[in-house]
């Protein structure tokens, strides 16, 4: 494989879209940035978990891919997994150390992506694992007052089994 023909982070982003290992191994022997981003701010990590490829994003992570990443909305993986509900792939991302309260750009985070998409596996595992839920966007919400917004009744649900828990 050589890096003449595309840019070595198009080469990359396409294996981690693709899940190929064998070319994602090669690409990173042969020194390709696993942090470079792609046209639209997108890291090979961020391409592979929002595709649903668990094995390509544990290559990345095992060859240094930023976890807590921003593409140029300031989404990162996890937030991406918050409305795909891939939650082994949201496990991955904690365990290499994803910040769980990130703001993109409009001061949105993954509990919110997870409330606002009806993703509620997401929303409960976001609130067993501590996201903060005073957290407003630019527009002054919380995640439980977007809940109410959008008429998500089973993350209103989780969210008051969560402050009951805590309390």
């Amino acid at each position: 494989m050589t890096f003449s023909s595309s840019r070595p982070v198009d080469l990359l982003l396409d294996a981690a879209r693709r899940g190929d290992l064998t070319a994602l191994k090669k690409l990173i022997d042969e020194g390709a940035n696993v942090n470079e981003p792609g046209p639209r701010g997108f890291t090979p990590l961020i391409i592979a978990t929002y595709n649903n490829q668990p094995a390509a994003a544990r290559m990345l992570l095992e060859a240094g891919a930023n976890v807590n990443a921003q593409d140029a909305a300031g989404n990162t993986a996890l937030m991406g997994q918050c409305f795909n509900g891939y939650e082994g792939i949201a496990e991955l991302l904690l365990e290499h150390g994803a910040k769980l309260d990130v703001q993109n750009g409009s001061g949105a985070t993954g509990l919110m992506f997870a409330t606002m998409y009806g993703c509620n596996t997401m929303v409960k595992f976001m609130l067993e694992q501590g996201a903060n839920t005073e957290i407003r966007d630019s527009n002054g919400l919380t995640a439980q007052q977007l809940a109410s917004q959008v008429g998500n009744d089973e993350a209103l649900q989780l969210f008051a089994a969560s402050a009951k828990s805590e309390s």
